[in-house]
């Protein structure tokens, strides 16, 4: 059965990520991340990405995480959901971000301190936070060894003709597939990038690949 190090290999030949920022997610290991991977809900990235250029319009965010991070805990709320509006679900979407962050500063009181020390089952505990939304904020804002699987990865691999529905099924596949073969699959990357990157980097050429409409030849 085709495995997943075989799929890594056939994307990295396409160098689909030729001009995308090392871990392909925007302004990755930041607290931008985490906005990012919330207010991608139900909507394109490219909403996404003109709701984070308001907040950064309005000064809200900035280059210090520790300071944006108590910027949205005590944001008022009208505001913050004025800069995410074309995220869709915007009051929504606001008033979660408010009560992640308090939670953030309540249990971890900083934003480094949440990043080395966050568990998925914290994230799946909050309000909004389902499983791809942890996954992402796991691997993009917090470096964790994590495969962020969504649609793009169930229609790219039942194209192949597996077909997995279950989300945590569908990530083991993925992970499997490397971890098995982690010394050649980091090599791929001539050991420059550890797993959590190369996750990341996958997950990327699966989200491009769809995009592009391409035929994978293995």
């Amino acid at each position: 059965m085709l495995d997943s190090f075989e799929i890594l290999k056939a994307l990295k030949s396409l160098d689909l990520l030729k001009n995308a920022p090392a871990w392909w997610w925007p302004n990755a290991l930041k607290f931008e991340a985490l906005l990012g991977a919330v207010l991608t809900q139900n909507t394109k990235f490219e909403a996404v990405l003109k709701s984070l250029e308001n907040l950064k319009n309005a000064r809200i965010l900035e280059n210090d995480d520790e300071i944006n991070l108590k910027k949205i805990a005590y944001i008022e709320f009208s505001k913050l959901a004025e800069c995410v509006r074309p995220s869709g679900f915007y009051n929504q979407k606001a008033k979660r971000l408010i009560v992640l962050s308090k939670n953030i500063l309540k249990d971890f009181q900083s934003f480094e301190n949440f990043k080395q020390e966050v568990t998925r089952e914290w994230l799946l505990d909050q309000k909004g936070i389902g499983k791809e939304s942890a996954d992402a904020i796991l691997c993009y804002a917090c470096a964790k060894e994590v495969m962020v699987v969504d649609k793009y990865s169930y229609l790219f691999l039942k194209k192949l003709g597996i077909e997995i529905e279950d989300y945590d099924e569908l990530q083991h596949f993925f992970e499997k597939g490397v971890r098995e073969n982690l010394n050649a699959a980091l090599a791929l990357y001539e050991n420059t990038i550890p797993l959590a990157q190369l996750y990341a980097r996958f997950h990327g050429k699966i989200v491009e690949f769809s995009k592009q409409k391409l035929e994978l030849k293995l």
